[in-house]
């Protein structure tokens, strides 16, 4: 067993899942601050046009980073059951066949979104004043595209090993060189969302590069020369099967919000400001929920790979607790304290008034989300992804969408009426998993054994 390696299907569970999660948590919390600290400091030096502009442009860049965190899902799950059940051979195929399977997909995707970013903006209704800015940052992070590939990847790897701590200090030293070039490249050279966007892909770049250092100085199983690239078709099928209904899940999601952010632009520059402030700071309120059911796939995948079925609901049961202490927390502050929290992003008083308006209403999911996304950690360590992509398009389609234009747009609603969309899909998606997995179904069909 390597250094890296972490037998999760071990010891007690509420320890591994501490020492498992926090670690995650903490990465979660670091990474997010990579385009909370864009917007934060493009508001304080360039204004709202540059905070739409990356809100914009980072939305259609966070459609993308869903896409490999799908496809790493995938490779979390499978290389973590693997591992549990003791089949490493099968374990490295899985890692080879990942690494190529998303080199190649960031290369078509770079292209395709250097073509068409600008009908993509125009299509979102990006107002005209941000719109050169939104342009911009979203070239420059579509050129990026393999360093956010190359470091989800080697990140969803480690995990599966059972290994969260690294990730953390890559991402760490990361989110420092991004703050520093951010202040650089905004600050004194003026450069706007084009300097966030430039120090955004450079300190990906640099997360990327130090997990492969790590990973050749300690001689990991793939070796980064070009004849360790391949597929291998079982393992390519083992990881769409369970990755494509996941990155499904999340683009379907993403786009329910690009929807939302679309209908919000008409409204104006304003509101797309305060949309994509509070954007920033709903997801930096889900990262426990997010970490935490991450955690739980992961230790399921290796005790269901070891036929420890028990265990891997006492880590969901124990993560769910822990996941809504820390939401009705954060729920709290973001109704107590929302004009502080705004105010962060800018100084702006119309900003941080519609900014208000529509967190109230919007931050009643908190309340939801632990429940979803434990019980989701589960299904999606037990491989069964394609329930959750099912829900994900039920949650999206039939609710989200609807409400946000019926509440915002129909009723005249505006902000607020728009943001009861969130509360209002995460019940119905609680619903729907709390039902699924008192049926007992997710249980009768573990991947790797399928294998």
């Amino acid at each position: 067993m390597s250094d890296f390696e972490r037998d999760l299907s071990q010891g007690s569970v509420i320890k591994q899942l501490i020492r498992f999660s926090l670690p995650f948590l903490l990465s979660n919390i670091i990474q997010s601050l990579y385009n909370i600290a864009d917007m934060i400091i493009v508001g304080q030096f360039s204004g709202t046009a540059s905070m739409s502009g990356v809100n914009i442009g980072g939305q259609v860049t966070f459609l993308l980073t869903n896409l490999v965190v799908g496809l790493s899902v995938g490779g979390t799950v499978l290389i973590g059951q693997y591992k549990g059940s003791g089949a490493r051979k099968e374990m490295q195929e899985t890692i080879k066949t990942l690494f190529t399977a998303l080199l190649v997909t960031a290369v078509v995707l770079t292209g395709v979104m250097c073509s068409l970013r600008t009908p993509i903006l125009r299509l979102m209704q990006t107002p005209a004043e941000s719109f050169a800015e939104a342009k911009s940052y979203l070239l420059i992070t579509s050129l990026g595209t393999i360093f956010i590939f190359g470091y989800n990847a080697f990140s969803a790897v480690m995990r599966g090993l059972g290994d969260s701590r690294r990730p953390l200090t890559f991402v760490a030293i990361a989110c420092a060189t991004n703050v520093v070039l951010d202040l650089i490249l905004v600050g004194p050279f003026q450069m706007g969302a084009t300097g966030a966007a430039l120090a955004t892909i450079a300190s990906q770049a640099l997360s990327m590069i130090l997990c492969m250092l790590y990973f050749k100085r300690n001689d990991f199983i793939f070796d980064f020369r070009l004849r360790s690239f391949g597929f291998h078709k079982e393992r390519l099928g083992m990881l769409l099967k369970i990755g494509i209904p996941t990155s499904v899940q999340n683009v379907i999601t993403n786009l329910s919000f690009l929807f939302l952010t679309t209908i919000v632009n008409a409204w104006g520059v304003t509101a797309s400001a305060a949309v994509g402030a509070v954007a920033k700071l709903n997801g930096f309120a889900i990262l426990p929920a997010i970490a935490i059911s991450s955690s739980i796939s992961a230790m399921s995948a290796q005790n269901l790979g070891a036929k420890k079925q028990d265990r891997a609901i006492q880590t969901m049961r124990y993560g769910m607790i822990f996941s809504i202490g820390f939401s009705v927390i954060v729920f709290a502050g973001v109704q107590l304290f929302p004009h502080e929290l705004l105010r962060i992003f800018s100084s702006d008083a119309e900003m941080i008034r519609a900014g208000t308006t529509y967190i109230r209403s919007f931050s009643l999911e908190y309340l939801f989300v632990p429940v979803l996304f434990s019980l989701n950690g589960l299904f999606i360590g037990a491989g069964h992804t394609t329930f959750s992509l099912i829900n994900s398009c039920l949650t999206s389609l039939l609710v989200r969408i609807p409400v946000a234009y019926l509440l915002g747009v129909t009723l005249q609603g505006g902000l607020r009426g728009a943001g009861f969309c969130a509360p209002a899909s995460s019940l119905f998606g609680m619903t729907v998993s709390i039902l699924y997995y008192f049926s007992g179904k997710w249980k009768k069909a573990v991947i790797v054994h399928q294998s």
